[in-house]
């Protein structure tokens, strides 16, 4: 059996996001593997109470490595700038943080065999951990999320400061892309580079010169059961899902709902609380009454009104790869979004449509064509959520985690290492 030696700083069997996608990886890759995972301490108590109910439990060996050290205040105040996105000066001590994983893996590797050792998460480029400094055993990093820049044409609307810090972020990427030797250290130093999409593979051929792998980082959950879709007749029943952030594009969904003409259109709106604002801009644009806003629900609401919609209105233009997607997918819902990011890998179209990057106007008269369309011909919404089933599939964990073993095999091969 494969010995993996796996850096997920972030993992948690309660969580979505980075530590739910970390989690789900190494339960599924646990089927095939020994892994030995160096995390951060935040969700131990999750951790070790899930890995008892685990038939690959066993398999699953974890070293946890607080970010504070033996201070717990400081990992507890620590650990908030982390998922206060954006905040800077989390980095700081996240660096540190991967310099000490880094001894934790020495010592790791002095007690066992290690097959392959795999930077996993964060996803980010811009700090790719440490393990690619140790020497003489094969090396994988990713899925890593190198997307070159945001596209600027969607600012149109934004504060100011809104305006200056995403101009003054894309430099600072390409400009990480071009010239940052830790980056560029692990690239060269890696046997396989995954990209978590299209667009971050683009960048790292680009800026990194070497040619990688795209597998998402996340992945579909296939329903077991059937899934019981009620087919709207009179309406076009759309959902969106999502925080209330710039990059979520909200407020072009509105738009695009104004463009409608003479058909009957709904649509759900999931997220923040806090949506005085937006219910604000959807009076100015006369489509108040077309609006039903539900705030934040369970995950199991959710997933309830994903069936009962017709389509998945995804109006991001910066994303990973969107979990919600993914959900949309499994639930038999056809999804409408921009072809970029996460979202252009997983939809394809026998299950989707995708909208071309350009710029807001021409992208809510885009978005708008195609809903009209759809709306005059259910029949293709139809095909749509049947094809979703496969697709699921092919978007699985399991899958995934058999494309990443396949991986590991093919690294071994290359270096003709026989395991143990």
């Amino acid at each position: 059996m494969l010995r993996i030696l796996v850096n997920a700083y972030a993992c948690s069997p309660n969580r979505g996001s980075e530590p739910g996608m970390a989690w789900n990886w190494c339960v599924n890759l646990a089927k095939y593997c020994e892994l030995h995972i160096i995390t951060e301490g935040e969700f131990k108590e999750d951790i070790e109470t899930a890995l008892q109910t685990l038939p690959c439990g066993d398999k699953m060996h974890f070293y946890y490595l607080p970010i504070g050290g033996e201070d717990d205040a400081r990992s507890v105040k620590i650990r908030k700038r982390c998922w206060n996105q954006g905040d800077w000066r989390f980095y700081l001590d996240y660096a540190k943080w991967q310099k000490r994983a880094l001894e934790v893996a020495r010592k790791i590797i002095a007690q066992q065999h290690i097959d392959i050792l795999h930077q996993l998460n964060m996803i980010g480029f811009r700090e790719p951990g440490c393990l690619w400094k140790i020497e003489n055993i094969p090396y994988i990093w990713g899925p890593t999320n190198a997307k070159e820049a945001f596209p600027v044409t969607y600012l149109d609307g934004a504060p100011f400061k809104k305006k200056a810090f995403i101009y003054v972020k894309n430099l600072i990427t390409r400009f990480q892309l071009r010239s940052s030797r830790k980056v560029h250290g692990a690239a060269r130093r890696a046997d396989t580079v995954i990209a978590a999409s299209t667009d971050s593979a683009n960048s790292i051929r680009k800026f990194l010169d070497i040619n990688p792998i795209i597998i998402n980082e996340s992945a579909c959950e296939p329903q077991t059961n059937g899934i019981e879709r009620k087919g709207n007749t009179d309406s076009l029943v759309l959902l969106w899902v999502g925080r209330f952030i710039f990059t979520k594009q909200l407020s072009l969904a509105l738009k695009i709902l104004s463009k409608l003409t003479n058909i009957n259109v709904q649509l759900h709106i999931v997220g923040d609380n806090n949506s005085d604002s937006y219910q604000e801009e959807a009076k100015k644009l006369g489509v108040a009454e077309l609006c039903i806003w539900h705030g934040m629900v369970s995950h199991d609401e959710v997933q309830q009104m994903m069936r009962d919609s017709d389509m998945l209105l995804f109006t991001s233009v910066a994303e990973g790869t969107p979990h919600v997607v993914l959900e949309a997918i499994a639930n038999g819902l056809p999804v409408l979004c921009f072809d970029t990011c996460g979202q252009g890998d997983c939809v394809n179209e026998k299950v989707g449509i995708k909208i071309p990057l350009t710029n807001p106007r021409q992208s809510v008269r885009d978005f708008a064509e195609k809903i009209e369309y759809l709306y005059h011909h259910r029949e293709v919404l139809q095909t749509m959520s049947e094809n979703c089933k496969k697709r699921a599939e092919e978007l699985s964990w399991e899958n995934k985690a058999r494309k990443m073993v396949s991986l590991y095999e093919q690294v071994l091969k290359k270096h003709n290492v026989t395991t143990v």
